[in-house]
């Protein structure tokens, strides 16, 4: 028998950031059914967002907004997320700014990929579909304000 939901509980409250630690996050992503389910467990989990389609708009968008973390599909159109997360880590050396965790969204998960995300400057990966607990975690070992522990 499936479990239901935690929404459909009405005890379930979501994680919300802590007062006064506005994070906001960059989701890249050019599939609209993901960027539409990422985007609804952020919102649940109390944290705003931006959305990139592809990786020239994720370094357009990095370099015009304040992020506590990205969120960067890897295979996208006109740019792929290994490729933005580089422009992204150089822009941050050039001008001195505290780098941003960068976080490999991907649907391969084959072997060396981590390695190779890693490789390309992201602190983090995971594989889609993943689970709201499963993004949660991720958000929590890398934003300075996480989310409070249920």
């Amino acid at each position: 028998m499936a479990k239901p939901h935690p929404a459909a509980d009405p005890a379930y409250a979501p994680h919300l950031p802590h007062e006064g630690a506005a994070v906001r996050i960059l989701l890249v992503e050019d599939n609209p059914a993901n960027a539409l389910v990422a985007g609804l467990f952020l919102e649940q989990m109390g944290y705003e967002h931006d959305q990139a389609g592809n990786g020239r708009e994720a370094v357009e968008s990095y370099g015009t907004g304040q992020y506590g973390l990205i969120l960067m599909d890897l295979q996208m159109p006109e740019m792929d997320g290994y490729e933005a997360t580089r422009r992204i880590r150089h822009i941050e050396a050039e001008s001195g700014k505290t780098p941003v965790p960068i976080v490999a969204l991907t649907a391969h998960a084959l072997s060396g990929d981590r390695e190779a995300c890693l490789a390309a400057g992201m602190d983090d990966y995971m594989s889609k579909p993943f689970k709201p607990d499963e993004l949660r975690a991720c958000l929590a070992r890398l934003i300075a304000a996480p989310p409070p522990a249920a």
